[in-house]
């Protein structure tokens, strides 16, 4: 939890404030008087009695007790700092602006736990340090500008970058978004994202707090404390937006297994955030859009109507929508020949409804009073609506004003000439409004505010499997491949049907289990990895021969141990995979199997723990869908049984923590059964 003090400050001292507002004390201080910080401001500054008419002390120890310290000096010298602060004036909020602590090198790092330890032991809170500071409805504790306008019902903005935030701030204020609080956390050394967001949703109050979050991480530390606590401020009403940048995973090690191939650390982000709820961006753009979206009523359905005075931008915005699974409906009968009558002749109203260049205000307020009353097959309205530069068009965007006003549809402003009316859009956004200036980039973010799912709130129970045994097991592995008899035995645990099999290491024992298991039979060798790469499969034998012909042929592979026999089975090939990933917990895959998952790879995952629901729309979501489920006199698998095994699977690596990555690649599935005829299970114990 963040002090209060730190958040709401009686009194703050600027160690390192100046005259020369071009540094970073110097700036931070001016935007403290110029913003009306209400309580008492003090200077710390050892060559200067005042520094911008605000009273100076020679020396930290001079100073009297002081809520909020904001330092600006080298790093050598924050550590006596802090402890003065903390030991003698009851100093409780801490940001430190200066850099070459951990960004730096083991000696900053060490400086750096030095402050923590300082600041935790007076149970004090710390943002940065290497950071740009704080604004909140208190005071505006930054060395940047611009200072965007504040307001409760604004964004709440939490970045790993302070640069990031300023160019986020930048880009928002140009568009209309206003801000309720930035929070910059630098370095992260006491106070990171997540710390934040669990302050936001321990004090979250919501008639006086902002519900909408936008998040810039660089990397999560706690990923479970985001989880958890994003999601239960978005239960609360709250929306929330991020980015996660560093999404390649160019560093990570070889992957050993298809999942461990497919599941790298930013497919766990996504996971989390599906999970949670929050909305993922990939750029800064992308996030003021998706947060303007989030600023207006929430679109209830998938069909839109573009309302437009310029056919090029609505061709745009028809494909972006269309192609982020939105809809634009045709908009034919009766009333649509009455609004018709309404426009100039060469008008159109098919959707998009194009009401030319010369279109008024009047006849704009005649086609969204038609959208809102009249075409019940329309859930929200998008206006495009700017100017060459002939006329003012202030009219039309009062009018928008007051439809966004009345309307119940929500009604999103497309203005795009932001030159030629600069100063109507200008005039817009003082009426609390949001401008999207791009059509293409408004499609997409709507799309995507639309398609993210909510948190799933659901019990997640864990299904039902034999966990005395599956643990007996696991505590008596070593770290490694189990071997293929572990591995059958463990599934069997887990309620995962297996194909009939046995492992041999002699031809004469290999005989013996083929008559045993009945032709037709599959061989696999047995010790290397990856056993199709080395030619280590051997499919359809139908008699003793054959049979021995194939061990014979398999043990001489490299690294060979012995020879895996397996009944032979048909159907469509599917996968299950997991795969732990630190401080994640496990992430549950699933998909087509065989060659389609390394060619396609089209997968979908979750975290562990699954719930019923998650499990199903795994697969619903999966594109190839409509070929697990039957198409063209094709005949499909059992699809609540597939959802069935990735929940037990889920449970599997939940009971047995120590399993690294689990493959089962492929299970052949068909409408009456699916059975898993190959899967390997790596140990990793911690």
């Amino acid at each position: 939890m963040l002090h209060q003090k730190f958040i709401n400050p009686e009194s703050i001292v600027v160690v390192g404030g100046s005259d020369n507002i071009q540094s970073p004390g110097g700036r931070v201080l001016k935007n403290l008087i110029d913003h009306n910080y209400q309580g008492k401001l003090l200077v710390v500054n050892p060559k200067q009695e005042i520094v911008q008419g605000i009273k100076s002390y020679t020396d930290a120890t001079l100073l009297p007790n002081v809520d909020v310290a904001i330092i600006a000096i080298a790093a050598k010298f924050c550590v006596e700092t802090v402890r003065v602060l903390t030991q003698e004036k009851n100093t409780k909020g801490f940001i430190i602006f200066s850099a070459g602590f951990s960004e730096k090198d083991e000696e900053g790092a060490q400086l750096e736990h030095e402050i923590v330890q300082l600041i935790n032991k007076a149970g004090g809170t710390l943002l940065g340090p290497n950071n740009i500071g704080i604004i909140n409805q208190h005071y505006t504790g930054v060395f940047t500008t611009p200072i965007p306008k504040l307001d409760s019902k604004g964004v709440d903005l939490i970045s790993g970058s302070g640069a990031t935030a300023v160019f986020i701030i930048e880009a928002a204020m140009a568009s209309g978004l206003t801000f309720s609080s930035i929070y910059s956390v630098g370095n992260s050394a006491q106070i990171g994202v997540e710390e934040v967001i669990e302050h936001m949703d321990k004090t979250f109050n919501p008639s006086i707090d902002s519900k909408i979050k936008l998040l810039y991480i660089e990397s999560i530390n706690n990923p479970q404390k985001l989880l958890k606590h994003a999601s239960s401020l978005i239960q609360k009403g709250c929306k929330i937006a991020a980015i996660k940048a560093g999404s390649s995973d160019a560093g990570s090690r070889a992957a050993s297994s298809h999942t461990g191939a497919l599941a790298n650390s930013d497919v766990a982000v996504d996971a989390l955030f599906r999970k949670a709820g929050i909305v993922r961006c990939y750029g800064r753009m992308e996030l003021i859009n998706v947060a303007s979206v989030f600023m207006h009523p929430e679109l209830k359905g998938k069909k839109i109507a573009i309302i437009t005075h310029a056919g090029g931008p609505a061709v745009m915005l028809t494909d972006a929508l269309s192609k982020n699974g939105l809809e634009v409906p045709s908009i034919e009968g009766e009333k649509a020949e009455d609004l018709l009558t309404k426009l100039f002749p060469g008008s159109s109203i098919t959707n998009p409804i194009d009401f030319l260049a010369t279109g008024t205000a009047e006849q704009l307020g005649h086609i969204i009073d038609a959208c809102e009353n009249d075409f019940e097959d329309i859930d929200a309205m998008a206006v495009i609506f700017g100017s060459p530069g002939l006329f003012k068009v202030f009219e039309v965007y009062d009018l928008l004003h007051q439809k966004m006003l009345s309307c119940k549809k929500p009604i999103f402003p497309i203005l795009p000439s932001v030159v030629n009316v600069k100063e109507e859009i200008d005039y817009f956004l003082t009426k609390g409004r949001i401008n999207f200036p791009d059509e293409v980039q408004f499609g997409k973010a709507l799309a995507k505010v639309f398609f993210t799912p909510k948190p799933n709130f659901e019990d997640v129970g864990l299904e039902k499997i034999d966990v005395e045994k599956i643990r007996k097991i696991i505590d008596n592995a070593n770290n490694g491949y189990l071997h293929p008899d572990k591995v059958q035995q463990i599934l069997k645990a887990a309620n995962i049907p297996v194909v009939q099999e046995k492992t041999v290491y002699a031809i004469a024992d290999a005989i013996k289990e083929g008559e045993n298991l009945k032709y037709p039979l599959v061989m696999k060798v047995v010790g290397p990895v990856h056993k199709s790469d080395v030619g280590g499969v051997v499919l359809n034998i139908t008699s003793e021969v054959a049979l021995a012909e194939a061990f014979e042929s398999l043990m001489l592979i490299k690294d060979a141990e012995g020879v895996l026999i397996q009944q032979m089975k048909k159907g469509m090939e599917l996968f299950i995979g997991a795969k732990r990933e630190s401080g994640f917990g496990h992430m549950v895959l699933c998909g087509m199997g065989g060659v389609f998952i390394e060619v396609l790879k089209d997968t979908s995952v979750r975290l562990a723990p699954i719930s019923e629901k998650e499990s199903k729309e795994m697969v619903h979501n999966l594109k190839a869908f409509p070929i697990l489920k039957g198409i063209r006199n094709q005949q499909g698998i059992d699809i609540n049984a597939f959802a069935q095994y990735i929940r037990n699977i889920s449970t599997l690596v939940t009971m047995a923590p120590e399993i690294a990555e689990l493959d089962l690649n492929p299970l052949l599935g068909n409408s009456k059964e699916i059975i898993a005829v190959d899967a390997r299970i790596l140990i990793e114990k911690y």
